[in-house]
C-alpha cells in the first residue's frame, strides 16, 4: 500500500489494476483519512486517466449492493457535478419529466459535494425518502416509473469517503465515477461531464456497457446540456455539436438557469417547472434534455418535433400531477 500511496503522490497515474487495488485498500481501511484526502487531491491535480476511471469503476461495482430492479428498458439521467456553474438541478428535473411520460428511470445520485445542492439533496427536499429497501424501491418504481438510488446506500466505499469529500469541497475522481457506477446499470444513459476529456473516457466505457447513450459537455465548461453554449454530444454512433438553434429557441443566459440559494428553493423551482409554470428558459432547457434522452429510445425521431412535444408535455403540468407535487 505504501508503494501505491507514493506513486499517487508522486504524480504518477495508476494502471487499471492498481486503481482497483487502491479502492480495495480504502474499503479495508488500510489508509487513514488524511492519506485518502491526499490520494484524492493528487488524482484531482493530475486529472483522472481512463485506466484509473475503469479500475475505480470496476472495484466500486464489484462491492456495490445491487437491488432487484429491471434496467433493461430503463435510463439514468445524471451529471458528474463539479462544473462550478451553479445551475439548477437539470438532470433531476428531466428525470421527473421522463418518468411522467412513461419512461422507466433509475437515477443514481448523491448529496452535493462541490455543488450547492446535489440530486439527493433536492430529492429529499421534495419529500422523497432515500432508501435501499428493495421492496420499497420496487413499489415506487412500479407506481411512478422512477426510483432514486442514493449512492452511499449502495456503495460502501462512497459511504466511507463521504465526509472526506465533503471536507475537501472539490470535485474528485468520485465525481467522475458517479454516473458510471449506478448499481443497476440501466441499458440507456444520458449524462454530462465537467470536461471534454472525461466525456471521451465515458464514451469509451459506455460504448460496450449501454444499449444507447449520449454524453454531453458544454464547451464553456457545463456538465450538462444548457443551451447557453455549444455542447459536444458523444453517443454510440454519433459525435455532434448541439446548439440552441437545433431546438429553434433563444439562447438563455447563465443567470436564467441559476440554482436556488438552498435545497428548499431548488425544490420549489423544480415544482414550479413540473407544474408548467417555469420560465421560458427553464422549460426550454428541460425540454431539450428530455428530447435528447427520448431520442436514445427512438433515434429515428425528428429532434425539433420531439422537442415541441416534450415542451408541451412539461407546460401541461402533468409531471407535477404524476408525482403529486403540490
Amino acid at each position: 500500500m505504501k508503494e501505491l500511496f507514493s506513486k499517487v503522490l508522486g504524480k504518477h497515474s495508476l494502471s487499471e489494476s492498481d486503481s482497483e487495488a487502491l479502492v480495495q485498500a480504502i474499503e479495508e481501511e488500510n489508509f487513514n483519512q488524511l492519506q485518502i484526502a491526499g490520494i484524492l487531491t493528487a488524482i484531482h491535480m493530475h486529472g483522472e486517466t481512463l485506466d484509473e476511471i475503469k479500475g475505480f469503476r470496476k472495484a466500486l461495482l464489484r462491492r456495490s449492493t445491487k437491488p432487484e430492479l429491471d434496467g433493461a428498458d430503463a435510463i439514468d439521467l445524471c451529471g458528474t457535478g463539479g462544473d462550478g456553474k451553479n445551475t439548477f438541478n437539470i438532470s433531476t428535473t428531466s428525470s421527473f419529466v421522463m418518468a411522467a411520460m412513461g419512461y422507466k428511470v433509475i437515477k443514481h445520485g448523491n448529496y452535493g459535494v462541490s455543488s450547492a445542492c446535489g440530486s439527493s439533496t433536492v430529492v429529499e427536499a421534495l419529500g422523497f425518502r432515500l432508501t435501499n429497501n428493495e421492496k420499497e424501491l420496487q413499489q415506487v418504481f412500479k407506481s411512478q416509473n422512477l426510483c432514486f438510488l442514493h449512492a452511499p446506500l449502495f456503495h460502501p466505499t462512497l459511504k466511507k469517503v463521504a465526509a472526506i469529500r465533503q471536507g475537501l469541497g472539490i470535485r474528485t475522481i468520485f465525481n467522475a465515477l458517479g454516473p458510471l457506477v449506478n448499481p443497476v446499470q440501466p441499458a440507456y444513459q444520458f449524462t454530462g461531464t465537467f470536461s471534454l476529456e472525461l466525456a471521451r473516457s465515458y464514451a469509451h466505457v459506455l460504448r460496450t456497457e449501454r444499449k444507447q447513450f449520449t454524453v454531453v459537455h458544454g464547451m464553456s465548461g457545463y456538465d450538462e446540456l444548457t443551451l447557453c453554449d455549444s455542447t459536444r454530444a458523444l453517443s454510440k454512433n454519433e459525435d455532434r455539436i448541439l446548439h440552441h438553434n437545433d431546438y429553434s429557441v433563444a439562447k438563455p443566459s447563465a443567470n436564467q438557469l441559476r440554482s436556488g440559494k438552498n435545497p428548499k428553493d431548488n425544490a420549489q423551482l423544480i415544482r414550479t417547472i413540473l407544474k408548467g409554470h417555469g420560465s421560458e428558459e427553464q422549460t426550454n432547457v428541460i425540454a431539450a434534455n428530455v428530447t435528447e434522452a427520448r431520442l436514445l429510445f427512438d433515434p429515428s425521431g425528428e429532434r425539433k418535433e420531439v422537442f415541441i412535444d416534450s415542451k408541451k408535455f412539461i407546460e401541461s403540468g402533468y409531471p407535477a400531477k404524476h408525482f403529486k407535487l403540490s
